[in-house]
């Protein structure tokens, strides 16, 4: 089904990450209505692995993103390696080959601020495990525009830097636990 949703989630995550958004992700009911979109950086030797873990684990159908491919409920929508992942304003998803941001292709940071840009306070963006600052500018922009912020909290992330770099720029506005996290998901449901 496609349409306009109360909420879209967004998740960015790097090394170290996989864990918890299995986590989060594994236990979301078959009927969660709301649409997920992440970016998680891994070689591209990973695609069609990543692909098949979130599908075997969770309820909810799982895809890789195709350009111009329109945001539906019920659905994990994962970005390909090698590809920038933007929300467009026609509620579709685009694909771009611009430089590396933060020596990432995809960023987190170009996922979140166009979501931001499109979707306002009906963004949920959730940054996890990484070891770099990528996602951080991101969550401020989804922030600003009215948006949700919620970072993994680091005494439950495996590599600390960037949600330590998320909650030192006051990007987060709540410092959560993967099951906090999934709790919170599950109470939007």
């Amino acid at each position: 089904m496609t349409g306009s949703f109360k909420h879209y989630v967004f998740i960015g995550g790097s090394a170290g990450s996989l864990a918890p958004i299995t986590q989060i992700l594994s236990n979301l009911p078959d009927n969660f209505y709301l649409p997920i979109t992440m970016v998680i950086h891994r070689s591209t030797q990973s695609d069609a692995s990543l692909i098949d873990h979130f599908s075997d684990l969770s309820k909810l159908k799982v895809i890789e993103v195709v350009d111009k491919q329109i945001i539906t409920a019920r659905t994990i929508f994962i970005s390909p390696c090698e590809y920038h992942l933007q929300v467009e304003n026609d509620h579709a998803f685009s694909l771009c080959l611009d430089g590396k941001i933060h020596f990432c292709r995809p960023a987190i940071d170009i996922l979140f601020t166009t979501a931001a840009e499109v979707f306002g306070k009906k963004c949920i963006a959730i940054l996890c495990s990484g070891s770099n600052v990528d996602g951080v500018s991101g969550l401020l922009k989804i922030k600003q525009l009215g948006g949700t912020t919620i970072v993994q909290s680091p005494q439950t992330a495996k590599v600390t830097v960037m949600p330590k770099s998320a909650i030192m720029r006051g990007a987060a506005d709540m410092i959560l636990s993967p099951e906090e996290i999934l709790t919170y998901l599950l109470g939007l449901h």
